[in-house]
């Protein structure tokens, strides 16, 4: 019992260092290559923080455990929306753009009916694994090309000159941040598991709360961190990245290695909440900005969903 309980300490302390790190290192390689915040944070921070739940879902269905894998995807969505952008707009609303809007957050909500008409007939097969891939794929091209079209400003080039010089640096940084950040994760969930199969909770719902819970640590801890230096476009690009990583990529994991029956429950409550809370970010956003009361609303939310998981 002691060992998961240092493993939880360890791994929230290794998290708000490397969180701070990966923030600030990112920023710069964003100016240093001429790369919006919004793209670093749909790329880098997206896919670097959706790390541990790809790593998460592979072990799980490569070791049996599929339900664990679909259970740490709708989990890590319904937490990045409800807690990490609930607590991160609490902190400081978020400025959203209308362009986010109409492009990321829309082929965010349209992943997830795709997802759900996937997953109609009640199972996850290996095909399905396939069309979640590719669009993970497309979403991808689509990025790397919307980043070509960004434009240097001559305020930022005397900063960016002294950064080129130091690129080595702040490459490492970046990559040796990310790993501890990923790693911290792993101690967090491989603790909070432990403590969880010690009261008899069944894979389903370690998988929906604390595997989630603990793989969504980084985006919470790089949310907050962004938003504190004032760079939305990031914290926006985290949530969104994230969500489509774990829609399109952590889904895809079990699909592609084990293909499973999904439990009705996941269907009738998880996705539906999952699908609500993309839908519920898309209506506090329409004022273009996720105001301190949008965050309390995504929060309430969450409460209810947690409530739905424990108590019905």
């Amino acid at each position: 019992m002691l060992l998961p309980i240092l493993s939880l300490l360890a791994g929230f302390l290794l998290l708000m260092w490397s969180a701070d790190t990966f923030t600030d290192n990112g920023a710069k390689i964003a100016r240093i290559f001429n790369i919006s915040p919004l793209v670093i944070g749909l790329l880098i921070f997206g896919f670097g923080t959706s790390a541990p739940e790809m790593l998460v879902s592979g072990l799980a269905a490569y070791d049996g455990h599929p339900e664990m894998s679909i259970g740490n995807a709708f989990g890590s969505n319904i937490l990045n929306i409800g807690l990490v952008l609930g607590v991160t707009a609490i902190i400081l609303p978020i400025t959203v753009e209308k362009s986010v809007l109409k492009k990321e957050w829309l082929f965010l909500f349209l992943s997830t009916l795709i997802v759900g008409f996937l997953l109609l007939d009640g199972f996850l097969s290996f095909t399905d694994g396939l069309i979640l891939l590719s669009l993970l794929i497309l979403f991808l091209i689509n990025v790397f090309r919307e980043s070509k079209k960004n434009s240097l400003t001559d305020s930022d080039s005397l900063e960016i000159n002294s950064q080129k010089n130091e690129k080595g640096r702040i490459w490492l940084l970046l990559i040796v941040s990310l790993i501890i950040l990923v790693s911290s994760a792993r101690l967090v969930v491989w603790g909070g598991t432990s403590l969880a199969l010690s009261f008899g909770v069944s894979d389903l719902i370690i998988g929906l709360t604390v595997v989630a819970l603990g793989t969504s640590l980084p985006e919470l801890a790089v949310s907050i961190s962004s938003a504190l230096k004032k760079q939305h476009q990031m914290v926006i690009g985290n949530i969104i990245g994230s969500n489509l990583f774990n829609t399109l990529g952590v889904l895809a994991i079990p699909g592609l290695i084990l293909p499973f029956q999904i439990p009705p429950e996941v269907m009738s409550r998880d996705f539906f909440f999952m699908l609500m809370f993309t839908l519920l970010v898309l209506i506090l956003s329409m004022r273009l900005k996720i105001s301190r009361f949008g965050g309390f609303i995504l929060l309430t939310a969450l409460t209810i969903y947690l409530y739905q998981l424990f108590w019905i």
